[in-house]
């Protein structure tokens, strides 16, 4: 009785562990597609990216004027606030 208990064991057990690891790894490959999907619906959609050219704002700037001098105050030859 007890040898066959032992066989049916010594039986299942390849089949036991096969099983095991399936289920481990069909659970893991889950778990990665739950991550990636919430990442992904988490994460922003609209990159707004801003250009900026330090050059042509000074460039604009020395055409149109200062905001300082926009305001009434006066400026010097370069457009900052000149101290009277």
């Amino acid at each position: 009785m007890t040898d066959d208990i032992s066989l049916l064991i010594k039986e299942a057990k390849p089949l036991y562990f096969a099983r095991k690891r399936r289920n481990n790894v069909i659970k893991t490959v889950a778990a990665v597609f739950v991550c990636a999907f919430m990442l992904s619906w988490l994460s922003p959609k609209n990159y707004a990216y801003q250009y900026s050219d330090v050059w042509a704002s000074e460039i604009y700037v020395t055409e149109n004027g200062s905001v300082i001098e926009d305001m009434g105050l006066p400026v010097d030859e370069y457009g900052l606030l000149a101290v009277v």
